[in-house]
């Protein structure tokens, strides 16, 4: 499958332990994330990401592209709720999109895991046909 990592500035550590914690799933899977969350997260598990764009120079609509085309299966985007981003209506797009195509969608760390356990027990199967 593939599965699209974003996270907020504050939440780098958050998708950091996640992709720890869930290393011998994602490695099975192909990955791509924004620039600056792809790159913290293979120094920390050595995963193979493709990167795209820092997200507020294009990266979010890097990812929204391949949601449109139907190339991702999963999108984690771990949002900052607290703090004002400069490039919202970007990330809007980009919710819009997983919602328009039905891509599944987690936003904070608990549905994230509920995302990664699901798909590892083959409960989105329903994604390849």
């Amino acid at each position: 499958m593939n599965i699209a990592l974003v996270a907020h500035d504050k939440k780098k550590k958050d998708i950091i332990n996640f992709a720890i914690a869930f290393k011998h799933i994602l490695k099975e899977h192909r990955l791509y994330a924004t620039g600056t969350t792809g790159r913290v997260i293979e120094e920390a598990t050595e995963l193979n990401i493709k990167r795209f764009l820092s997200g507020p120079l294009g990266g979010d609509q890097q990812i929204g592209a391949q949601i449109a085309m139907n190339n991702m299966d999963i999108v984690i985007f771990l949002r900052d709720p607290l703090t004002a981003q400069p490039h919202e209506p970007d990330i809007l797009a980009l919710m819009r999109l997983c919602d328009v195509h039905s891509i599944p969608l987690a936003t904070n760390i608990a549905t994230a895991e509920l995302l990664i356990k699901s798909m590892a027990r083959g409960d989105m199967e329903w994604r390849k046909i």
